[in-house]
């Protein structure tokens, strides 16, 4: 029969062995996120190939700034912290492309509206 005292030792041993293990899960850096990163850049570039540098300027700007911290990050090996960066950024380029496409297409319909009337009111003008 063991004594208190052994079971004391026990579990102390027992806490001293989960805290090294959390604290090795915890410290861990994952593995470099490529294609995190490749989507990133991508869905940038593809934002600011919608116009969204003059369409959506704060999205992009995040999305652009993200994508720098992930890349950092990248560099520095802190891969959890720069993979969360990497798909932030594509998540707010992909809004910043899709506000400018938005914008675009409202542009478009307003110059269709005024097409439109100015045929409307010639139409009305010849009997």
């Amino acid at each position: 029969m063991k004594t208190p005292r052994a079971h004391t030792r026990v579990l102390s041993a027992c806490a001293i062995v989960l805290t090294l293990g959390l604290s090795a899960a915890c410290a861990t850096k994952g593995s470099n996120p490529v294609a995190e990163l490749a989507t990133a850049k991508a869905s940038v570039s593809q934002a600011e190939s919608a116009g969204a540098k003059q369409l959506a300027p704060v999205e992009f700007l995040a999305a652009q700034e993200k994508l720098e911290k992930a890349e950092a990050a990248s560099r520095a090996k802190e891969y959890v912290y720069s993979k969360r960066m990497a798909e932030s950024a594509a998540a707010d380029a992909e809004l910043a492309e899709r506000k400018s496409r938005a914008a675009k297409a409202v542009q478009t319909a307003e110059e269709l509206e005024r097409a439109n009337a100015a045929l409307q009111k010639e139409a009305a003008r010849k009997p």
